[in-house]
């Protein structure tokens, strides 16, 4: 059984566009089960649509590397609150913290470009791919 990992938005947008650390999301990619929240699912879409990439055309792509779309459910939505004053002084989104908040959930590694959240103590591995 493989790995479960989390990825955060940035760690997907690394691989989409080539950017520094994508040969490590890469890797995890094809070595893991890849999760990402459906909130980070869509900041990648936002981007995408911002750089007029077809959505359809960034799901598929995504679908075909095996990623799994986690609904934000209630446990995620009171789970990303509860690390608010935690991680405000490091200026984590809403987005940040529901990818957190995943990794907490199942309990597996979270994988993202922000280093700061390195600093961060959860009761989860984050692994920072820059």
């Amino acid at each position: 059984m493989k790995m479960r990992v989390v990825f955060d938005a940035s760690a997907v947008l690394a691989l989409l566009f080539r950017e520094s650390g994508s040969e490590i999301v890469e890797r995890y990619v094809e070595s893991c089960e890849a999760m990402i929240s459906a909130v980070n699912l869509s900041e990648v879409q936002a981007k995408q649509q911002e750089l007029q990439i077809p959505m359809e055309q960034t799901m598929k792509y995504l679908l075909l590397l095996g990623f799994e779309v986690v609904p934000f459910t209630a446990e995620s939505a009171v789970k990303a609150a509860a690390m608010r004053n935690e991680t405000k002084q490091l200026g984590l989104s809403f987005g940040d913290r529901a990818c957190l908040s995943l990794g907490q959930q199942l309990e597996c590694p979270v994988i993202t470009a922000d280093r700061a959240w390195t600093t961060i103590n959860l009761g989860i591995e984050i692994i920072a791919i820059r």
